[in-house]
């Protein structure tokens, strides 16, 4: 590549070929291994939409039985890592927390026997099993409370708002937050998930893997936007001073959490599944005044931007129907990862089923021959 072709960011140049998600920015088109979003959040669930993205295919009955039955038995932590959490500052940002606890895993399991079948599907089981508990953990246990023991006989979802709270979940909530999961599982080449490819070109231990993920994706530029959402949302405080905060925003060129990106021109698939959701979460369990402020934001937006491009993506509802969960504001981005784990667990296969390491280039901008001046001198 020459100097004339460098791009910050790397904007618009393939880093690898891939087969297990794909997006249409122009038309709002997401797929998992061929099949539309849309459809895997009416019919499917987030651990059959997990087989699928990381096996390549849709389970048969029995396997996504087998599957559901691993991952319900090894949802248990090391009392070790527990204790190692209980050091942890309560003042510590929970994904902090949690890329610490996933690199901890790798003590305990990693062998890197990449070659082995059998201890691909370990650590894949093993790292959708442990995550959720981990979230919910460090959440009671920054609270002063021991953590929740998980229930083998809920189902995913159900079981980690139940680690949450000690409080078995409605059905339609239960149902809500595995519908997010699937949403949230996968995305193409992400800052994260391209975080996990170069990770796991290195052929070390899918726990490192995820942890490099975990810590790209607390960035507030990638999944912490949810979280900055709700900042937004709370600090325009009504419906009537949603046009004035826009316009105050858009003299002084500052972006707005929740819009834009940097691949979808038209609204994102995901932020119209997920505000049907909110909706159906706000019919059953009460209204959220944010919620209207968040449709009268987007409205405005459409009428000044809609032009360039500018519409919500997957992180402006999402907040919402967290908030309406329960779930503390940050919080939100540890869920991204409980989700997305499914997809970088994906790219890690992929990656090295045909490894090769990645070793990108430069463009040298610094000086040459510089002399070495002694410290006497200077």
């Amino acid at each position: 590549m020459s100097v004339c072709e460098f791009k910050p960011g790397l904007e618009g140049i393939p880093a690898a070929q891939s087969s297990i998600s794909f997006v249409n920015g122009q038309e709002g088109i997401l797929e998992y291994r061929g099949i539309r979003i849309e459809d895997l959040a009416e019919n499917s669930t987030f651990l059959e939409t997990a087989y699928l993205l990381i096996w390549g295919k849709l389970p048969t009955k029995d396997e996504l039985m087998e599957f559901e039955r691993e991952v319900r038995y090894h949802r248990r932590i090391k009392y070790r890592i527990r204790d190692m959490m209980k050091s942890f500052p309560e003042s510590g940002h929970p994904m902090d927390a949690l890329q610490a606890s996933a690199a901890a895993l790798g003590l305990f399991y990693s062998r890197r026997d990449l070659d082995n079948p059998v201890y691909i599907r370990d650590a894949v089981v093993r790292l959708l099993a442990t995550i959720p508990t981990m979230v919910a953990a460090f959440q009671l246990m920054r609270k002063g409370n021991d953590p929740v023991r998980p229930r083998d006989d809920l189902d995913y979802s159900a079981n980690f708002l139940y680690m949450l709270s000690e409080r078995e979940p409605d059905p339609l909530m239960a149902r809500v937050f595995d519908v997010c999961l699937t949403l949230h599982a996968e995305h193409t080449m992400n800052a994260s998930t391209f975080s996990a490819r170069v990770t796991a070109s290195t052929l070390t231990d899918p726990y490192a893997v995820v942890a490099s993920a975990v810590g790209t994706l607390g960035g507030p530029l990638h999944g912490g936007a949810n979280e900055e959402v709700i900042g937004m949302l709370e600090e325009i405080g009504s419906v009537e001073n949603v046009r004035p905060y826009l316009e105050d925003r858009l003299q002084r060129k500052a972006k707005i959490m929740g819009f834009g990106h940097r691949v979808y021109k038209v609204k994102d698939p995901r932020a119209t599944i997920l505000q049907k959701l909110a909706e159906q979460m706000f019919d059953k369990f009460g209204y959220d005044k944010y919620y209207d402020i968040a449709v009268e934001l987007e409205r405005a937006i459409a009428e000044k931007l809609g032009h360039k491009g500018i519409y919500p993506n997957v992180d402006f509802y999402s907040g919402l129907v967290y908030r309406k969960m329960g779930i503390p504001t940050d919080l939100f981005t540890p869920v991204f990862a409980i989700a997305r784990v499914a997809g970088w667990l994906a790219h890690w296969k992929e990656q090295i089923a045909e490894n090769r390491i990645f070793r990108p280039t430069q463009v040298y901008t610094g000086d040459h021959n510089v002399p070495y001046i002694p410290i006497e001198q200077r």
